[in-house]
């Protein structure tokens, strides 16, 4: 756990790109690390999970809830889901073993992200 939280902050956090992210385990269905301070509550953890293997249509067309807040569907596929509101935006990157969450501002690159589950998945192979 003490890998994948210096894995967070130093592939996303200090890109400043990213303000929050999490990484949330497939197997276990629950998050094994975050960011300081960015709780992601088990039914969210859940849901995007759900996202990818079943629902992936009714996320583009109507987009998802996550911490109590609607984000409108700006792309989805099998890897990465990315979702913006008026605050900010929220990527969703899926790995064969974790699923990597994070939020972002308006005007940053959440691309980052992708970079960092590459990462990810080296660290796992």
């Amino acid at each position: 756990m003490d890998q994948l939280q210096a894995f967070l902050n130093d592939s996303l956090i200090r890109t400043k790109h990213v303000e929050n992210a999490a990484v949330i385990d497939l197997k276990e269905r629950k998050v094994c690390a975050s960011t300081f301070g960015f709780n992601v509550p088990p039914e969210d953890a859940l849901n995007l999970i759900y996202a990818f293997y079943k629902n992936l249509l009714q996320i583009r067309r109507e987009g998802l809830c996550f911490k109590e807040k609607h984000y409108k569907c700006l792309r989805a596929d099998e890897h990465s889901i990315y979702l913006q509101n008026p605050d900010g935006g929220l990527i969703v990157v899926k790995t064969k073993t974790f699923i990597l969450v994070a939020t972002y501002r308006v005007g940053m690159y959440p691309s980052v992200c992708v970079e960092a589950v590459e990462k990810l998945g080296e660290k796992n192979t």
